[in-house]
């Protein structure tokens, strides 16, 4: 008997996992400003919520800056792009004052939610916004009506005091990596409290955040651990994570690289199931599904629920420089 062999450990991998065509667009923007303009690039915060993309941008000759006024003044011919998440009107507004060549990575899902807010401004209608205080893609959409003109709702249990205008004369919008279900019961509430209340023209939630959500909860039942490869400070992958435990797996955990993994916690665990937040890499899953075969016997099983065909194009500035495997390489694992 080999006393030495590995024990067996099955993967489910969700699919699809990963990068979003939002994130996929905005990367590509700021790797083909770098291919025809050169570097410096700048960008303003991060072009997503994933530290392996910053570090592999930045290495690249993209400059992360805080706010435009960051960028020294001889370097303000250079392209700054603004993150995938939005940015308020004052971003832009600022940007041409400086006179500044500037790139908008926004995603165009999240440019449909600020055009269903203005929607509901233009109407008369006063905007309820669910969504979480403080995350870029919420500072954005308030950004783009006049101050007061919004209410954010971060919970259920805040719709019972919301303070608004007008109960008969609303309109909500929502974040677009919220969890589905979570959402669902905020507008429930709300829809009960407020019954004229008017709804965004169509989904707010992105078809993304929705799809991932949808492949762990398939995942999830019976599986011991389930690893979500995303930030921290990533909506959607934090999100995962939540639905993955209250859709069955007796553990789920947040990681952003193969180190993160306490492997401790993973004897006796003879299923794990794998899944990546919108703006997590493959090459990262790709290393954390190596680094399982270095300890166990695995056998990868598939969590289809959806194929995603969808693809956004960068602006016309960028469609005349080539982008080829090699240079989306340092993500993909693959020049091919």
């Amino acid at each position: 008997m080999n006393i030495s062999a590995k024990p067996h450990l099955t993967i489910r991998l969700c699919e699809p996992r990963g990068f979003c065509a939002g994130v996929d667009r905005a990367i590509q923007i700021v790797v083909l400003a770098l291919k025809k303009y050169g570097a410096p690039v700048y960008v303003r915060h991060e072009l997503v919520h994933n530290r392996f993309v910053v570090d592999g941008l930045r290495e690249r000759g993209a400059v992360f800056v805080k706010e435009l006024s960051d960028i020294p003044a001889e370097y303000r011919d250079r392209p700054v792009v603004f993150s995938a998440h939005g940015v308020p009107k004052s971003v832009p507004a600022d940007a041409e004052t400086r006179e500044m060549f500037y790139l908008d990575a926004t995603c165009p899902l999240v440019s449909k939610v600020h055009k269903q807010a203005m929607r509901h401004e233009r109407l008369g209608r006063h905007v309820l916004l669910i969504g979480h205080a403080g995350h870029p893609e919420v500072v954005g959409t308030m950004g783009q009506l006049e101050p007061g003109a919004v209410t954010l709702v971060e919970t259920v249990g805040q719709v019972a005091d919301l303070a608004v205008p007008d109960e008969d004369n609303l309109g909500y919008v929502t974040q677009t990596t919220l969890s589905v279900d979570d959402t669902a019961d905020i507008v429930a509430a709300l829809e009960q409290r407020f019954p004229n209340m008017t709804p965004p023209s169509s989904e707010s939630i992105c078809y993304a955040t929705t799809n991932r959500q949808e492949a762990v909860k398939k995942a999830a039942p019976g599986t011991g651990m389930f690893l979500i490869v995303g930030a921290p400070n990533s909506s959607n992958s934090r999100r995962l994570v939540e639905v993955a435990k209250r859709h069955g797996a007796a553990d789920a955990v947040l990681v952003q690289r193969a180190s993160e993994i306490d492997w401790a916690r993973m004897q006796g665990v003879s299923s794990v199931s794998l899944s990546a937040g919108a703006s997590a890499p493959e090459i990262v899953v790709q290393e954390i599904i190596n680094a399982f075969r270095e300890r166990f016997d695995v056998t990868v099983d598939i969590a289809l629920t959806v194929e995603e065909t969808e693809n956004f194009p960068v602006m016309r500035d960028l469609r005349d420089t080539e982008l080829g495997g090699a240079d989306m390489a340092f993500l993909n694992g693959t020049d091919g």
